[in-house]
């Protein structure tokens, strides 16, 4: 199959799932993925199904992107294995792309928690185009792979490390996002970052689990602005479970946080916050927050500000507060272009 074919797939998938009559179909399936996981809310899902076809499956973006690449694998097509995340809707789908558009063939192993989207949009891509029904295999097991993608925690990825130790694989682990502030942002742009904080209520590694302030920093105007969204995520049950949970343990060890309702804030030196839970750490000068940050690289997904002012001052991915859950075809789960990765098999 040549590269332009593989592309008008892609796009085909992507003016599909952005047009109206797709909608009742793709309401159905984002309604028995929660009934899988009730996590993934059928809000939740359709808007990570649009964030993929407006990000990543447009003609332009996708022939851009692809253009910096090898159009064909390096010698002959490999069988990469994936091992799938689940933690957000259909997050694995940008390894699946990457795989297929490189010219190889996909083994899968889905997520639990993510198979219904996933799978769903499998079945899609080979309905658009029958030929690849021969590329793309779900599996449970991956011995038969060239090559390994794997995503899962630090734990996990201890185990990845060592069944693939052979053969070239990308082995990634636990990562977090940080919110940088200033002392200056608006009300607008508390919006923005509420966003990064608790779209996919805080599951991704692109959310925001830990705020940079300055010293003396009021939290006050930060904590009114997303007030108001206190019903948005107090209508899942799991959601105020942990809420719940999280806010008896502060109150019985007296443990100093402030609370909006639906959101807690503690000072906290982890970067990795609990659900419903933001921490925050203070700094004095932006020397300071930048040594804060570069200490902790390997840790950090991406680093957010407002209008993405913070850019350039330190070796991270960064982006503008309301972005954290909107990457781009370029933006590479932990630094790692995958694409050259494939592109070298």
């Amino acid at each position: 199959m040549l590269q332009s074919e593989r592309l008008q797939t892609f796009v085909a998938l992507g003016n599909f799932l952005r047009s109206a009559e797709a909608l009742p179909e793709l309401e159905e399936i984002a309604q028995r993925a929660y009934y899988k996981n009730n996590w993934f809310t059928p809000a939740n899902t359709l808007n990570a199904l649009r964030a993929i076809a407006d990000e990543f499956l447009t003609a332009d973006q996708l022939n851009a992107w692809v253009h910096t690449y090898p159009p064909e694998p390096n010698a002959v097509s490999r069988r990469v294995g994936v091992v799938m995340a689940g933690n957000i809707p259909a997050v694995g789908f940008h390894d699946l792309l990457c795989v297929l558009l490189s010219g190889h063939d996909l083994l899968a192993k889905l997520s639990t928690q993510d198979f219904v989207l996933i799978h769903y949009l499998i079945q899609k891509i080979k309905e658009i185009n029958p030929d690849f029904a021969g590329h793309i295999e779900e599996a449970e097991r991956l011995n038969t792979a060239d090559a390994y993608i794997a995503t899962g925690s630090n734990n996990t990825a201890r185990y990845f490390e060592y069944y693939f130790a052979k053969k070239p694989s990308i082995i990634r682990k636990n990562r977090t996002s940080v919110g940088l502030l200033m002392g200056e942002e608006s009300d607008d742009e508390f919006m923005k970052l509420g966003h990064d904080i608790s779209d996919y209520y805080g599951l991704g590694c692109r959310n925001v689990s830990t705020i940079l302030v300055p010293d003396g920093y009021d939290f006050t105007p930060l904590l009114r602005t997303l007030e108001p969204q206190v019903q948005v995520y107090l209508n899942n049950h799991k959601y105020q479970n942990n809420y719940d949970y999280n806010k008896s343990i502060y109150l019985i060890n007296a443990v100093p946080h402030l609370d909006n309702g639906y959101l807690l804030l503690t000072e906290n030196d982890n970067l990795v916050s609990p659900i419903s839970v933001l921490y925050y750490q203070t700094y004095r000068t932006l020397d300071d927050a930048t040594n804060w940050l570069n200490e902790r690289a390997d840790r950090i997904q991406v680093v957010a500000s407002a209008q993405n002012w913070f850019s350039g001052h330190v070796g991270l991915a960064t982006v503008a507060f309301g972005q954290t859950q909107r990457p781009g075809l370029s933006d590479y789960a932990d630094g790692i272009d995958t694409m050259a990765f494939l592109a070298q098999l």
